[in-house]
């Protein structure tokens, strides 16, 4: 079984894998070391750890998952079963690769956008040839609602709800239409910008905000929660496999 470890900015997750599926998930505001000793006791026959983190970690939790476990850290020298080709790979965040790895992975041949809506929105490209290309990003929700409040003098913060308005009637309203209405008209449109250069596009939605956006945008999507985890674990196996 493999272990999959994300440090993300919001949420720490890590993911128990059987056969390519998730079969146990964990997450936390913070993760600590006694969390994954915990986790690998009481679940026997973890072979294999990937680590991935865009905040800072203490080395222990490296070198106990190292005596532990066939372990690596992703970075930008970690191989992965795409071509990368962005320009400046060390600054390219883990979880946008890992996403655009597992899009590749599900739509082999296909052009893919992935998009990731957690604490950023995330669009990464990988085209049919499996050459990971970059793509764009942009503040997510909350992230949007906290900017409105910070830098200005009066605005409230709001916060978020299931809503769809288009014309606010008050402060609150107009805040919430042009967080989540400007947000869903971004989306269709940088969706609609790569349709028109690649037809055959496939596009994937995931992140933590992916259920809302699901049932609104007005484009053909392929939902996939935990889409990051799904990349983690197939670079992975990847390396496994490689230096067996």
């Amino acid at each position: 079984m493999d272990l999959v470890i994300d440090l993300g900015n919001t949420n720490k997750k890590f993911a128990l894998f059987n056969g390519g599926e998730i079969v146990e998930l964990e997450q936390f505001p913070l993760l600590t070391l006694k969390n994954i000793r915990d986790f690998i006791h009481q679940n026997a026959g973890i072979e294999n750890c990937i680590l991935s983190s865009v905040i800072p970690h203490r080395s222990s939790l490296n070198r106990f998952l190292s005596e532990k476990l066939k372990f690596i850290e992703l970075d930008e020298k970690t191989p992965v079963p795409v071509i990368n080709k962005y320009r400046t790979p060390k600054t390219l965040g883990k979880d946008r690769l890992a996403a655009a790895v597992a899009g590749s992975n599900l739509f082999p041949g296909n052009d893919v956008l992935v998009i990731n809506t957690g604490t950023c929105i995330t669009y990464d490209f990988v085209n049919k040839n499996k050459e990971y290309l970059g793509g764009s990003i942009s503040p997510g929700i909350l992230m949007r609602f906290h900017a409105l409040h910070t830098f200005t003098g009066k605005l409230p913060l709001i916060s978020f709800h299931d809503q769809e308005i288009l014309t606010g009637r008050d402060t609150r309203e107009s805040i919430l239409s042009g967080v989540l209405t400007g947000t869903i008209a971004e989306i269709e449109g940088i969706t609609a910008r790569y349709v028109q250069e690649y037809p055959d596009l496939k596009v994937l939605l995931s992140g933590g905000d992916q259920k809302y956006f699901d049932k609104r945008l007005k484009i053909s999507i392929f939902a996939q929660p935990n889409i990051v985890l799904h990349g983690l674990q197939q670079i992975l196996s990847f390396n496994v496999n490689h230096t067996k």
